[in-house]
């Protein structure tokens, strides 16, 4: 969907809300607070009135929507752009966009970005699973004359490890320098992939040697080599690079705090590309409908 179609089919506030509540309520709205069903349309224009809890509410109550004094329509416009942008887009772009300032845009995107959120998966990775990590941050300053940065492993940067099923969707998470282990690295597989239904595709990193103890495992020599048969792992590095355009690209310079929720954002459209109607599934997301 693009933002002629939200035009389009949400031209007003009204539309908007009703919306929110068909995918919400389904045409029978319940309190947020104590789950009743016994309520009447409130006094004030697009609320409810509880006569369990003696409270008023609206659908936004408990959303990524609660508090906004934005119209709903930007915010629908705002979770269309956000996307349809395969490689990010900054705040300051959005602000531009949606006509409000740089922070509220902010606010916005980070907001979005909880619906986004891919952290608690169910189902594990099946099949061939490649692994890699990348290490994402700017350079590091230079001590001195003549100091080069470190790169590679060596870098101060911090460190996300990936998995990608072949053919399927991607796990990706910010670790801690220590975190790459050969232990935790293990532990890491053991919850997202179906050790017993897949096989595992890596480089030599030593970090990975203890994973043939728990499941197949094919590893690749990039000093030898990149494709071998089905021994290859440039499905998560072709992943990466869309990872680091965007975080260079668009957003530049990204905080190790914020760090896990951008991860989370390329995730979900890399997960989700093949979706008809993604920004269906993330408003659903969004009003707590999964």
């Amino acid at each position: 969907m693009d933002i002629v179609e939200i035009f389009e089919r949400y031209p007003t506030q009204n539309d908007c809300i009703a919306h929110l509540e068909d995918v919400r309520w389904h045409g029978k709205p319940r309190c947020v607070y104590c789950q009743s069903t016994n309520v009447t349309p409130a006094p004030k224009e697009q609320r409810h009135h509880c006569n369990n809890c003696n409270t008023s509410f609206s659908v936004t109550v408990g959303t990524i929507f609660h508090h906004t004094h934005l119209p709903m329509q930007k915010w629908f416009l705002a979770v269309t752009l956000v996307l349809n942008a395969k490689k990010g887009l900054s705040s300051r772009q959005l602000a531009r966009d949606l006509k409000v300032n740089k922070d509220t845009a902010w606010r916005m995107g980070m907001k979005i970005r909880e619906a986004m959120r891919e952290q608690e998966q169910r189902t594990l990775l099946t099949g061939l699973v490649e692994m890699d990590e990348a290490y994402i941050g700017g350079k590091p300053r230079k001590s001195g004359p003549g100091d080069k940065s470190p790169r590679g492993r060596g870098t101060r940067k911090t460190p996300v490890v990936g998995m990608i099923e072949r053919g399927g969707k991607v796990r990706a998470k910010v670790m801690k320098k220590e975190g790459l282990s050969m232990k935790k690295l293990t532990s890491l597989v053991r919850r997202n992939v179906d050790v017993s239904n897949a096989t595992l595709i890596t480089d030599e990193f030593k970090g990975y040697l203890g994973i043939k103890h728990i499941m197949p495992h094919k590893t690749v020599d990039h000093s030898v080599w990149y494709v071998n048969g089905d021994a290859h792992t440039n499905n998560i590095e072709s992943f990466w690079a869309i990872l680091k355009r965007g975080i260079v690209g668009q957003y530049h310079k990204v905080s190790l705090r914020y760090l896990p929720k951008y991860i989370d954002e390329f995730s979900y459209r890399f997960n989700h590309r093949h979706h008809d109607n993604l920004f269906g599934l993330t408003i659903n997301r969004a009003v707590g409908v999964m």
